[in-house]
C-alpha cells in the first residue's frame, strides 16, 4: 500500500494495531502479530509483565520495542486516579514514552466507556505531555470534542469490547471520520475480518483488535486474514465505491451497436 497511517507525527505502513491479551501463551502472541503485519501493539499494563513483575514472562523479550510501537493501555481501568497513574507507569516502563491509549471504563458488565471520567483523564495526560489516543463511544459530538482538547487519535467503538458483533452503528462511525482532523481508528467489537473491511470502506484511518484474533480458533491465521482486510478495505475506499441503485443495470451497455 502506498498510503500511510501518520499518528503524532510518525508514519506507519500497517493501518492495523493489535492486542496482547488472551492468547495461550507468549509463542503464540509473538506469532499472531508477526502475522498480523501490524507496527502498533497495545499493552494492558495492569495485566502484562514489562518488567515490573519479577520472575513473570516478559513480554518484551517475545515483542521487541525497537521493532513495534508498544501502546500502554489502560484497560481495566475504571476511574481518572486509576487511568492517569496507570499511563505513568508505562511511561516510566518504556523509557519515556508519552504516546498511550486511554480508557476509563463504566461498569464491568458492557465495558462501555465512562465519557464524561475519560474527558477528566485526557486532560491531566495531556497537561502531563501525553499523546493520548482516546476509546470512546460512536458520538460525533464527543469525538470532536476529544480532537479539540489535543488527543491525537480518537478510537471509538464499533461494538462492546470483546463481542465480536463488528460495526453497530456505522452512519456515526462515517460522521466521525467526514468531520475528524485527526486519525479515527475503529477500536472494539470486530469479529472476523469483513468486520475490518467494513471499517475501513467507511473510510476510518485503521483499526484496532485483539479479541477477534486471539479467541479464533487459528490466531496465527485470522491474523493473517485481518491484514489483508485490513488493506483490501483501504483500498475499496480509496478507489470509491459504485453508487447503490434500486434496479439492475446492465454491465454492457447497448446504445450505438449494430442491433440497436
Amino acid at each position: 500500500m502506498t498510503d500511510n497511517l501518520v499518528i503524532d507525527g510518525k508514519t506507519y505502513q500497517s493501518r492495523l494495531l493489535v492486542g496482547t491479551g488472551k492468547y495461550k501463551d507468549m509463542e503464540q502472541t509473538r506469532a499472531a502479530i508477526e502475522a498480523s503485519g501490524a507496527q502498533i501493539v497495545t499493552v494492558a499494563l495492569r495485566r502484562t509483565n514489562l518488567g515490573q513483575k519479577a520472575g513473570e514472562p516478559n513480554l518484551l523479550d517475545y515483542i521487541s520495542p525497537q521493532r513495534f510501537t508498544l501502546l500502554p493501555n489502560t484497560a481495566g481501568c475504571y476511574d481518572v486516579e486509576t487511568a492517569v497513574r496507570t499511563c505513568r507507569l508505562g511511561r516510566e516502563l518504556l523509557g519515556g514514552a508519552a504516546l498511550v491509549k486511554l480508557e476509563v471504563l463504566g461498569d464491568e458488565k458492557t465495558l462501555f466507556p465512562d465519557v464524561p471520567e475519560t474527558l477528566k483523564a485526557a486532560e491531566i495526560l495531556i497537561a502531563e505531555g501525553f499523546k493520548v489516543m482516546v476509546y470512546t463511544n460512536d458520538d460525533p459530538i464527543m469525538a470532536r470534542r476529544f480532537e479539540q482538547m489535543g488527543c491525537v487519535a480518537v478510537m471509538p467503538l464499533a461494538a462492546p469490547i470483546g463481542s465480536g458483533l463488528g460495526i453497530r452503528n456505522p452512519y456515526n462511525i462515517r460522521t466521525i471520520v467526514e468531520n475528524a482532523g485527526v486519525p479515527i481508528l475503529v477500536d472494539a467489537g470486530v469479529g472476523t475480518a469483513s468486520d475490518a473491511a467494513i471499517a475501513m470502506e467507511l473510510g476510518c484511518d485503521g483499526v484496532l483488535m485483539n479479541t477477534a484474533i486471539a479467541e479464533a480458533r487459528n490466531p496465527v491465521l485470522m491474523a493473517s486474514a485481518m491484514r489483508k482486510a485490513i488493506e483490501a478495505g483501504r483500498e475499496a475506499f480509496l478507489a470509491g465505491r459504485m453508487p447503490r441503485r434500486a434496479y439492475a443495470s446492465a454491465s454492457s451497455p447497448i446504445d450505438g451497436t449494430f442491433f440497436s
